[in-house]
């Protein structure tokens, strides 16, 4: 592998990293935002401002996200890792 060869390499396994860490984070991520959102929203037009109001939601909902997406993220990250270990013998040439 010459070096114009291993720096496409390289460059496509991190474009395929941060695929995975989207797809991976994502789950989580939405739920808790439009969770934030409404709750801000609400808080506003109630002048209500406790912090735990709008932490203790959330957090229900981060957890249940886990819950339910956690097994395909899981999956999700082992085949990649799976994958860059398989790869390594191609590097070697």
């Amino acid at each position: 592998m010459d070096s114009a060869d291993s720096a496409d390499y390289f460059i496509g396994v991190a474009q395929q990293a941060l695929w995975v860490l989207s797809l991976a984070s994502a789950p989580i991520l939405i739920p808790a935002l439009v969770a934030g959102l409404i709750l801000g929203m609400i808080q506003a037009a109630t002048s209500i401002n406790e912090q735990t109001l709008s932490f203790v939601p959330k957090l229900i909902i981060v957890g249940l996200a886990l819950a339910l997406f956690g097994g395909a993220i899981m999956m999700l990250l082992v085949d990649f890792t799976r994958d860059m270990f398989a790869r390594i013998p191609e590097l070697m040439r």
